[in-house]
């Protein structure tokens, strides 16, 4: 049976769920926490660009300091591995099996039935077979070339080729070893073994972990519907919408209405405040979860300028949050943020990029000032700024 939302509640606005997001992400009040707790409480932090997670974190926490998530990612206290999407982000070590074993079919799927993969004839049985082997030889920090070798050694049915060795990599619950300043994550890191081996084809194990991952999505995110969930962690509908229906039997959730008549799930009692409530300006990542966890992500991003900031080969720019919702794009350049607003803003809102920029600008310099130098390209092929400032450090 399909849920509905109860009639006697009002809908919630479009602005009534961009500040819930935006609470529940620490995003309207940097928050005095420590950043083990800060990464909990926004489920993951997407980390294809190691310096990221430090960006995002600087966004939500208070005084942040950059030394204490150095020594929980070398700690191992906050973990990096392939998990929702299919992507890279950073997790705390007791939530990584919850979330790896709510995303072992889409994994298994999107990794062993590739057919880059499945092209060397290792079969997704096969690759069961040795994993467990593979693990073992992980229990230290191995290059994916080692990897790669012990695999095709395990395997004994001919040579695994560069990208099938990646591929497993990714579809192996291993976590990236860190390798030191300035981001701690190299662009060829080593890889240990977890110590979790989710159950393969095991669909209870599955659903009772995305049980967990959308309770803990629905407190970092909603509300929320199906399709979102969905969306956040690149599952079928059918098993997003039974976990929340699950939780809403326990009654660990309950039902709201979206302005469009949406079918929405939240936790009781969590935060939303009311639409009217400020947004302060912020710096985004690139790649904020933030702005890719709904199915609509015009929660945040206005559908006019979502090919602007999400580009057509994934990469998500950092862009400017102002009034709680994208208005533009910034890059670190020399001598400060590159601002380029796709409206024009208020004399008060680049006051406040500005001041975002020098504290920003503080991080950077003892890290990597062009800690996004490299995409500098989408900035050549141009954007549709209405006006560019350079925001000094």
């Amino acid at each position: 049976m399909t849920a509905t939302a109860p009639p006697t509640r009002p809908a919630l606005t479009a602005r009534a769920l961009n500040r819930a997001t935006l609470a529940r992400q620490s995003l309207l009040a940097r928050e005095a926490v420590g950043v083990e707790e800060a990464v909990r409480r926004a489920v993951a932090l997407q980390a294809q660009q190691p310096g990221s997670p430090y960006v995002a974190l600087w966004n939500r926490v208070r005084d942040f300091d950059p030394a204490e998530l150095d020594a929980a990612v070398g700690g191992f206290r906050l973990v990096r591995s392939t998990l929702m999407r299919i992507t890279l982000h950073l997790v705390h070590a007791d939530d990584y099996p919850s979330f790896r074993t709510a995303v072992e079919p889409t994994l298994r799927g999107g990794r062993l039935r590739d057919r880059r993969f499945t092209d060397t004839g290792i079969t997704p049985d096969g690759a069961d077979a040795l994993l467990p082997e593979l693990l073992a030889y992980a229990d230290r920090s191995r290059t994916g070339e080692e990897l790669r070798l012990r695999a095709e050694e395990l395997w004994g049915g001919g040579s695994l080729t560069p990208t099938a060795g990646r591929i497993l990599r990714q579809y192996a619950p291993l976590w990236h070893v860190p390798s030191g300043p300035p981001w701690q994550y190299a662009a060829s890191p080593g890889f240990v073994a977890s110590g979790h081996l989710p159950p393969a084809m095991d669909p209870e194990a599955a659903a009772e972990g995305l049980r967990t991952l959308a309770h803990r999505y629905l407190a970092g995110f909603g509300p929320a519907s199906a399709a979102d969930l969905g969306q956040f962690g690149l599952v079928q509908r059918g098993r997003a919408r039974a976990a929340l229906d699950a939780l809403v039997a326990e009654g660990a959730a309950e039902l709201l209405a979206g302005a469009d008549g949406t079918v929405l799930y939240d936790l009781p009692g969590a935060a939303r405040p009311d639409g009217a409530a400020p947004a302060p300006p912020r710096l985004m990542a690139m790649w904020d979860s933030t702005l890719l966890a709904y199915a609509d992500r015009s929660r945040i991003v206005p559908a006019a300028y979502r090919g602007h900031v999400i580009r057509i080969n994934g990469d998500v720019l950092p862009t400017l949050l102002v009034d709680g919702y994208v208005a533009g794009a910034w890059r670190p350049v020399e001598g400060g943020i590159e601002a380029a607003a796709f409206h024009p803003l208020a004399a008060g809102d680049w006051d406040g990029l500005a001041a975002e920029a020098a504290s920003l600008g503080a991080l950077l310099a003892d890290r990597d000032p062009r800690v996004y130098g490299r995409y500098d390209h989408w900035w050549a092929k141009g954007l549709p700024a209405v006006e560019t400032r350079l925001l000094p450090y």
